[in-house]
């Protein structure tokens, strides 16, 4: 008996503490919800926040840098390179005739050397290079040991046919420079997106708010007429099941109330994530509400300026114009690596050779016998080079005829066939502007009579249902059909917003079609 005693007790125990856990929910979230901090934010402010954290917009930011880091790595093509060199040699081998002498033959090179070589605009290549080397030996009948020899050249090598001109030579640097072009049209396109989709997120965040109202004023109607019915049934002057039918419309008004917060906070949270709000801090404390009021105002917007501007400022157009000079450049090129290569070569030299000039027996080198020296330097070699005593030239052509460029035209037949296709991709997107422009108007100028008959359709609706009430006073109606007139007028409230906010979007439609919503808020693109 204690044992059962003892097991009810703790049941009760349990069930106390889980009956606390549950009254405890409700306390925790009406205190998290007074923790909220509540933000009222405009269209202008959440578009602003949404190109400053919006993770496609901070991607998208990124590219130009790095298609700018590019460029400046193509430009250096044209930097001349510097180069230094140093070599030494020594050979050592057994004499094996007479004029080397007996013993071992050893002979000594050590050479060094600096140059300067930079493209040129032309597609050619100019080279200028000071080459000095010391030689010494110990073979026999030598006239100057140790040599020191300098010589001073300047090369151009020039294509006159494949890699010819300035196109080709700076095709490495176009192509970057349009790159990043591309990279800032392709960011643009981006921000104007995502203007335009805040703009749909935040006005249809405000329909659900006002929704909500219209919602909550209904419930409100349908619960003053429940609450007015109770009242009669009190006295008598209302058979009680007359309510029943006011207390059906209530209960469906609460759920249509329910699926309406829902529909607000579905719409908080994605203009949220649109804007990034967790970028600035924890967003699930923040209560996010639209600041701005609905300001319904008729746009006129002709269409042939439409579309003008749109021709003009559609960063999806620029994109695919820009990618199509990049087709014309890869198709010149193409034709270009056709032709044979010819190269004409010029080069001019100056040397310079100085030493220690070994004076035989007699002047007689034969004799072997060396009775002096007249020293000389490494010095005097490089000055003889930069006095030009000797003048060397080299003139030349090399003709080069690849089997592939007459046996196959893969590359040109690509070239022509990609940009003929990115032709035909501007007309279709020429096509699809057009059509867009000339849809948003339609929509505009239909939305706009929407707006007006609408307006009419809820005021008499308002009208309506101010007459059937005064008709229920005195009895010459019913609750069924004051209920039916509440519920129409709550319908033509939400079809009117509605269709203002239909409007206002396909106004801001409008300007994204014509490429102009950036630059109606004064955002642009740092070159």
């Amino acid at each position: 008996m204690n044992k059962i005693r003892k097991s009810i007790g703790i049941l009760t125990l349990v069930l106390i503490v889980f009956i606390a856990l549950i009254a405890a929910v409700p306390a925790a979230r009406a205190a998290a919800a007074q923790d909220r901090q509540v933000l009222n934010l405009g269209l202008e402010d959440c578009i602003a926040k949404a190109l400053k954290n919006n993770l496609n917009v901070a991607v998208e930011r990124l590219n130009p840098g790095l298609a700018d880091v590019q460029v400046t790595k193509a430009r250096e093509f044209f930097l001349p390179s510097f180069e230094l060199s140093y070599g030494s040699n020594r050979q050592a081998s057994p004499s094996y005739w007479f004029l080397q002498g007996s013993g071992t033959s050893v002979s000594n090179l050590a050479s060094y050397g600096v140059s300067v070589v930079e493209t040129v605009p032309t597609g050619g290549s100019f080279a200028v290079s000071l080459q000095s080397y010391r030689s010494e030996t110990n073979q026999a009948f030598q006239l100057i040991n140790p040599r020191f020899g300098s010589t001073l050249q300047f090369s151009l090598t020039q294509p006159l046919l494949r890699n010819f001109g300035p196109k080709m030579a700076r095709r490495g640097i176009i192509l970057a420079e349009n790159n990043l072009d591309l990279a800032q049209l392709q960011l643009r396109n981006t921000m104007q997106d995502t203007v335009y989709l805040v703009q749909q997120t935040y006005w249809n965040y405000y329909f659900a708010v006002e929704n909500y109202k219209v919602k909550t004023q209904s419930l409100q109607l349908a619960r003053d007429l429940l609450a007015k019915n109770k009242k009669e049934v009190e006295f008598g002057q209302l058979a009680p099941i007359d309510i029943l039918t006011a207390e059906s419309v209530v209960a469906q008004r609460e759920a249509d109330l329910i699926q309406a917060e829902g529909a607000i906070n579905r719409s908080e949270e994605v203009l949220k994530s649109i804007i990034n709000l967790a970028a600035e801090g924890d967003a699930r404390r923040v209560k996010l509400l639209p600041a701005d009021k609905l300001a319904y105002a008729e746009s006129r917007v002709a269409l042939d300026q439409a579309l003008t501007e749109a021709m003009e400022r559609r960063p999806d157009l620029k994109i695919l114009k820009k990618s199509l000079e990049m087709k014309e450049l890869n198709l010149s090129v193409a034709k270009n690596q056709m032709l044979p290569s010819l190269d004409f070569q010029v080069a001019y030299s100056s040397p310079g050779i100085s030493g220690d000039l070994l004076i035989y027996q007699d002047n007689n080198a034969f004799s072997g016998v060396i009775v002096g020296k007249q020293k000389g330097s490494a010095s005097g070699a490089l000055n003889d080079a930069f006095k030009f005593l000797y003048n060397n030239w080299n003139i030349g052509l090399t003709l080069s005829v690849p089997l592939s460029s007459l046996l196959t035209r893969a590359d040109l037949s690509y070239a022509r066939m990609d940009f003929s296709q990115t032709q035909v991709r501007i007309k279709s997107l020429e096509q699809q502007i057009e059509l867009e422009v000339s849809d948003a108007l339609r929509t505009i100028e239909t939305n706009a009579k929407r707006v007006d008959a609408l307006r009419v359709s809820r005021e008499l609706a308002e009208r309506t249902l101010d007459a059937e009430e005064k008709k229920l006073k005195v009895g010459l109606s019913t609750n069924y059909f004051v209920l039916d007139f509440q519920e129409k007028l709550a319908n033509a409230r939400s079809t009117e917003l509605r269709a203002q906010i239909d409007y206002i979007l396909a106004v801001e439609s409008l300007e994204r079609a014509m490429g102009v919503s950036l630059d109606k808020r004064g955002f642009k693109i740092a070159e």
